[in-house]
Formats: structure tokens, C-alpha cells, sequence
């Protein structure tokens, strides 16, 4: 093999190597913000089903809008508890995923 030849394989390697870092850096990213998307999902479930435990009173009548409102509250409530560290569950499953991709 000659020199030259030697010199542009790691030219060409370089970058190569460098994107592969870049992709599972992106992948990670992806996989952590899927996570926190699937606790925010979870919590937003957990909140409903809690609020479906409470007897509702006769002073404010239950309607439509009422419904709709409490679905929004719930749904922003859980956006809310989940920034930053949340309660855990995102940070649980990432351990556990990123585990699983080292070993593919």
C-alpha cells in the first residue's frame, strides 16, 4: 500500500466516524425527548383517571365544556409537571432503551 493511499483513507474516515457520533447524538436526543413526551402522555392519563375518583358537586353542572375544560387542564397540568426532571419515569425509560440500542 501506497503512502498517498494511507492518507486519504483517513481523510475520508474522519468525517465518517464524526457523523456516526453526530447520528447516535441525534438518536439520543430523539430517544430522551420520546421518553419525556411518553411520562408527560402518562401523567396526563394518571390525571384523569384521579379526577374521575372525585364526585362531582351539583354547584358547577356538568357539560360539555366542563369536560373540555378539565381535558385541558389535565393536558397542560401534565406538560407542567413533566419539565425539567419530571417525575422520573422519562429519565427510567432512557436508562433502560439506551441499554437496550448499546447491546444491538
Amino acid at each position: 500500500m501506497k503512502i498517498n493511499e494511507m492518507f486519504g483513507q483517513h481523510i475520508i474516515k474522519e468525517p465518517t466516524d464524526k457523523l456516526n457520533r453526530e447520528i447516535k447524538s441525534d438518536d439520543e436526543k430523539k430517544m430522551m425527548q420520546a421518553c419525556k413526551d411518553f411520562e408527560a402522555i402518562f401523567v396526563n392519563l394518571m390525571l384523569k383517571q384521579m379526577r374521575s375518583t372525585i364526585s362531582h358537586s351539583d354547584l358547577v353542572e356538568k357539560s360539555y365544556a366542563r369536560e373540555i375544560f378539565e381535558s385541558m387542564q389535565d393536558e397542560k397540568l401534565a406538560e407542567e409537571m413533566t419539565k425539567g426532571q419530571g417525575v422520573g419515569l422519562a429519565q427510567q425509560l432512557y436508562k433502560q432503551l439506551s441499554r437496550n440500542m448499546r447491546k444491538e
